[in-house]
């Protein structure tokens, strides 16, 4: 609607603004202008979220079944139940840590100055902070101002705004408050409006306050938001699986060991205790533990990487992204117009050339930029060129041509033209502006040909011309009359340096790399062709194309295209949930208001942390703090470690569990006396098991990774010949500890119905055999080739775990409460040769496979266990 009509709606004076009393009262109907900042959670919410990992769950109720059986025991310890809930407060403790540690990190990006805005009340202009104001308010703008609202422009002098943090223009937005337009208008081209948290340019102007918070174009892209729920990364749902599958099995073993006990006529309590140790056995009470310190030490690496994590198990599901979903301006470009291009009518120019140098010093004379202490503010377009002369040159001819007179640049004119004094006498016009028009007013060759090949490959150009002349003529027209043609010069906004390199390196990772811009088709496609994201115009898809299609049409279409421009926020939704209706793990880049949806909706979102706006660093997931969009594939490539090393660990702990199981439940089929007490089946869970399984976690990160396909989503766990190698390991150190607990009581224990010598090998046998088969797990090569150095936690963990193995057995304070007995010299040195078996034979099998012909070997396979033929 027209300025004046804005203005009679509401109730306000489109010259002296809202009287002082007025704007009081509608601050308090209205509210702040602000956006609704999410609610903090306390620290005993924090800590109590922890608990509804279903791992977690399963831990607790092993406690508690621990627990009751103590009390019917009458055992006054209770040692077991304490000993597991110690693991689990220790495990929410460091989660609970580790997200304040985040939010902290992400309140100290957001210690920005509070904006604030020139506003007009009672005819009187005062500066005011940006969230007290209201509708109606007059809010006066210049050259740098970041705009406090939404506002209806009622003045405009040469007023251009950047409105790429909410359009994804690269261009400034040049505004006429006299435009009227329908309902309906995409915000890109509403000319007449200025829109909250963009930056003004260039001009001068005044506008009335329309929509203030929530209620402004990005406050509704906020609500927008807070209906996307997140979802749960890929590693949540592979250890919720595992979880369930082991809750399941330890029931259905307890259930059957109890069935066949009662019918063997073994007393009842007796078998709910045997029961109870199996369960226990089953379960890997280490891994939520394993899982949290090496994902926070992973957010520590990245963090040191300029990776700030939100989320904790959000870490690992870069490292399982298979399209990586980017915006344009900013993240793969500079957000910054460079001159990137200089032709005359005889072609290209080279810019240290004399003709190139005349022509940009004469462009320079014509911008109205401020310079300051070497810096450049004002227009992004004559920023470029003032850059390309360099400050200091320009500086010094504005000193030597003294500009007397200007005919500044509008909409309508699309030209701006300066006239100057020459050292000599007389003055000279200089003029830049739309070629096309350049090439009506002067003889200019075939500087056309030169426009359109500029044109074609999306650079933004402008002509440059001037005359000479003995006086400043009377008529104005005149001046832009028998002109000189001088050149053309191209700009664009450059693809960051290391930009196409991260491209490439996605590619090789089997990650697609996606621009979503809401930039023009033809300048998206000229960007993607440089670095390398898409080849020609066919590989893109507008946001006209893109609304025509159904969901299921987009999601049947998506791997045709690369490359998305002017799209909308609900496009780009729609782009991310087709992917994952695809099977794919979406990661999703951005830095402006427009992209805070889509990073909401993908698996995973990154917002830039220099750049990036509230809105964007509040719906994601990771924050890059230099915005560098290579910092993206360095968080692919830690993610994919982290993750490897997850696999390793569950790999080594599920094989040891089943070790344990086997142990107990084949002693009982045989009716053999209980071959370990419950007590002794948790510490190896949760001493000889977890402490190396916390240094394979850290295990560094192996230099091929990057070559590898992404984890498919919903892909097991168990892929490939985890599952195989998990069963075959563990029946081997189960098999072995049971050698070693026949060895003890047939050979050396006096009474075989007590057999505390063979219960005391067989558990330390079982346990350092463990220890031995964490360095199976470090890598598909052999153990003697990868050495301890990579990880020296690793064998600092085995040398802890071998020592306090043997204090429970060789200290006698410790014999009574782990039911244990001394060990003499002969009987170490059995428990020691089958301890080592498991690392002989899973040598054996490793030299077996890498001497395996390549159609035995697997494309995708477990962690430590690929084809180590390609190893080699």
């Amino acid at each position: 609607m027209p300025g004046k009509e804005c203005a009679e709606r509401l109730r306000t004076d489109a010259e002296r603004g809202l009287t002082p009393a007025r704007a009081a009262q509608r601050l308090r109907d209205c509210g702040p202008n602000e956006l609704a900042h999410p609610k903090k959670k306390s620290l005993l919410k924090r800590f109590l979220a922890q608990f509804s990992d279903f791992m977690v769950i399963i831990l607790l109720i092993a406690a508690g079944i621990s627990f009751v059986t103590s009390w019917i025991q009458r055992d006054s310890d209770y040692i077991d139940s304490i000993i597991i809930l110690a693991i689990v407060v220790v495990n929410a403790i460091t989660g609970m840590v580790q997200e304040s540690r985040a939010e902290k990190a992400l309140e100290a990006l957001r210690r920005i100055s509070s904006p604030r805005a020139r506003v007009v009340r009672g005819g009187k202009e005062a500066v005011v902070p940006a969230p007290q104001l209201v509708p109606g308010d007059l809010v006066r703008l210049r050259a740098g101002d970041l705009v406090p609202a939404d506002l209806r422009l009622v003045a405009a002098v040469d007023l251009k705004a950047e409105e790429s943090a909410l359009t994804g223009e690269s261009v400034p937005s040049e505004k006429a408050a006299d435009a009227v337009f329908p309902e309906g208008t995409p915000l890109g081209d509403r000319h007449n409006m200025m829109f909250s948290s963009c930056a003004v340019t260039a001009g001068h102007g005044s506008g009335l306050v329309v929509e203030t918070g929530m209620r402004t174009q990005v406050g509704r892209i906020a609500r927008m938001i807070g209906s996307q729920a997140a979802p749960q990364t890929p590693l949540q749902q592979r250890l919720a699986r595992v979880g369930r599958t082991l809750g399941i099995g330890a029931l259905a073993i307890c259930f059957v060991i109890f069935i066949m006990g009662l019918f063997q006529r073994v007393d009842p309590l007796e078998m709910f205790l045997i029961a109870v140790s199996l369960a226990v056995a089953a379960i890997p009470e280490g891994l939520p533990a394993v899982v949290t310190i090496t994902l926070a030490a992973g957010v520590r690496r990245m963090a040191a990487k300029r990776a700030i994590v939100r989320r904790l198990p959000a870490v690992e599901t870069l490292g399982s992204a298979s399209v990586i979903c980017s915006d344009k301006t900013g993240t793969l470009t500079q957000n910054r117009m460079t001159v990137v291009e200089l032709r005359t009518a005889g072609g290209v120019l080279a810019p240290d050339s004399p003709e190139g140098r005349r022509l940009l010093r004469m462009a320079a004379l014509c911008t109205n930029c401020e310079i300051s202490g070497g810096k450049v503010a004002g227009d992004p377009t004559e920023a470029a060129i003032v850059r390309a002369v360099s400050p200091g040159t320009l500086g010094a001819d504005r000193r030597r041509y003294p500009r007397v007179l200007e005919l500044p640049f509008s909409s309508a004119r699309k030209r701006m033209t300066t006239v100057h004094r020459l050292p000599g006498g007389g003055y000279r016009a200089v003029t830049k502006g739309a070629p096309d028009f350049l090439f009506a007013r002067c003889a200019s060759g075939g500087a056309a040909r030169q426009n359109e090949a500029m044109a074609s490959a999306a650079l933004r150009v402008l002509g440059v011309a001037y005359r000479d002349f003995g006086t400043i003529p009377r008529d104005r027209e005149e001046l832009e009359t028998g002109m000189t043609f001088c050149g053309l010069i191209g700009m664009a906004d450059p693809p960051r340096p290391e930009a196409r390199g991260a491209v490439a390196l996605c590619k090789r990772a089997g990650i697609r790399p996606i621009m979503i811009t809401g930039d023009h088709a033809a300048t998206a496609a000229a960007v993607a062709a440089q670095l390398g994201i898409a080849e020609s115009r066919g590989d893109v898809l507008t946001g006209p194309e893109l609304s025509r299609l159904s969901d299921a049409e987009l999601k049947r279409n998506i791997y045709r295209y690369r490359v998305f421009a002017r799209v909308s926020p609900e496009h780009k939704v729609r782009i991310v949930r087709a992917f994952q209706a695809r099977g794919e793990v979406v990661a999703m880049t951005g830095d402006g208001v427009n992209d805070a949806p889509a990073l909401r909706a993908a698996d995973i979102g990154c917002a830039m942390g220099i750049s990036g706006t509230e809105v964007a660093k509040a719906a994601s997931d990771m924050i890059l703090t230099d915005d560098n969009f290579a910092t993206i594939v360095a968080a692919v490539r830690e993610g994919r470690g982290i993750y490897e090393n997850i696999k390793k660990t569950v790999h080594f702990l599920l094989s040891c569990n089943i070790g344990e199981i086997l142990s107990v439940f084949v002693g009982f089929l045989l009716r053999l006396p209980f071959p370990l007490q419950p007590i002794q089946l948790l510490w190896v869970n949760l001493v000889t098991d977890s402490l190396p399984a916390l240094a394979l976690g850290v295990e560094p990160i192996d230099p091929k990774i990057m070559e590898r396909r992404p984890v498919r989503r919903g892909e097991s766990v168990f892929a490939g010949r985890m599952g195989y190698n998990i069963a075959v390991e563990g029946c081997l150190v189960g098999a072995l500890s049971l050698l070693a607990y026949s060895i003890g009581r047939v050979f050396f224990d006096v009474d075989p119905a007590a057999p505390w010598i063979g219960r005391t090998m067989g558990f330390a046998v079982l346990s350092l055999s463990q220890v031995v088969h964490t360095f199976n797990m470090r890598s598909e090569r052999s153990v003697f080739r990868s050495g301890l150095l990579p990880n020296r936690r690793l064998g600092l963990a085995a040398v802890a775990c071998t020592f306090l193995q043997a204090a429970v057995i060789a200290f006698p304070a410790l014999n009574a409460l782990f039911r244990t007995t001394l060990l003499t010299a002969s009987q170490w040195l059995v428990v020691a040769a089958l301890s080592l078996a498991p690392l002989a034979v899973v040598e054996l099998e490793k030299r077996l496979e890498r001497a395996a012909p390549p159609p035995r070997r697997r494309a995708a396979s477990a962690p430590g266990r690929r084809s180590r033929r390609s190893e080699k």
